[in-house]
């Protein structure tokens, strides 16, 4: 079940911003074309940097009305940026966080985690204390070919909370992705005694016991994760894989 190292840089390649757009205007009927090339040419002509904020936002708006919830953030993050607003930028940077892990190209998944840093990035700086905006950033290098930077980020949030759940999470499925599963087990079971129901640790616990070759502790606790989740899809997944260990 391990995977391949996530310390490794990721050289896949981006989307492009140009290619994203040309795609979302493809799908605009004439009206809707008129508008928004209307737009553009309104915010080209902006000389003002507090003006082009409000240009961006319309953008933003058209885009959010023609259900392209990408392009809707992107504009009101190019906004968040002229505004040094480090509220929006945080949100921004989550929006493609989120978008990451819905979408199935690799390409587009490098072009979220590209905007998630380059906005997390923004809103540290105005705030280098900003627990949300490290956590985000870590995410967004991971993918985004730089994750020793992430793990660098990670640390530092568990040395001044050992017990925090997300940050613990995300270095314990990179150790299970490493093959190291003795640092995956003590990072999910630090999760467990803080959330002794958090049923992903549970799971990801016991897979890192199988991955060791200890069938019998990973047998008790997949059994115990089969009976918080109680669903017989899962079930069936726990079962085939209990069966698969050695």
């Amino acid at each position: 079940m391990a995977q391949g190292n996530p310390q490794a840089p990721n050289t896949m390649k981006a989307a492009s911003f140009a290619d994203i757009l040309s795609e979302g205007k493809e799908q605009l009927a004439a009206e809707g074309k008129n508008k928004v090339s209307s737009l553009e040419q309104e915010l080209a002509a902006i000389g003002d940097s507090s003006q082009m904020a409000v240009g961006f936002y319309k953008l933003s708006n058209f885009w959010k009305d023609n259900n392209n919830p990408r392009l809707a953030a992107w504009y009101a993050a190019q906004s968040a940026k002229l505004e040094n607003s480090e509220k929006k930028l945080n949100f921004a940077g989550q929006f493609f966080l989120d978008q990451l892990a819905k979408d199935s190209s690799e390409a587009m998944q490098m072009w979220d985690a590209q905007q998630s840093v380059e906005f997390f990035e923004k809103a540290l700086a105005l705030n280098p204390e900003s627990d949300t905006a490290k956590m985000g950033l870590a995410q967004g290098y991971v993918v985004s070919g730089q994750p020793m930077k992430g793990v660098g980020l990670l640390r530092e949030i568990v040395a001044k909370r050992p017990d925090d759940v997300p940050a613990n999470m995300i270095l314990g499925k990179m150790s299970v992705q490493s093959q190291q599963f003795d640092k995956a087990v003590a990072r999910f079971e630090t999760i467990l005694k803080a959330e002794p129901g958090n049923t992903e640790a549970l799971y990801m616990l016991g897979v890192s016991y199988g991955e060791m070759g200890n069938k019998e502790k990973a047998v008790e606790i997949l059994e115990k994760c089969k009976q918080l989740v109680n669903n017989p899809e899962f079930n069936r997944d726990i079962d085939n894989y209990i069966n698969s260990l050695k």
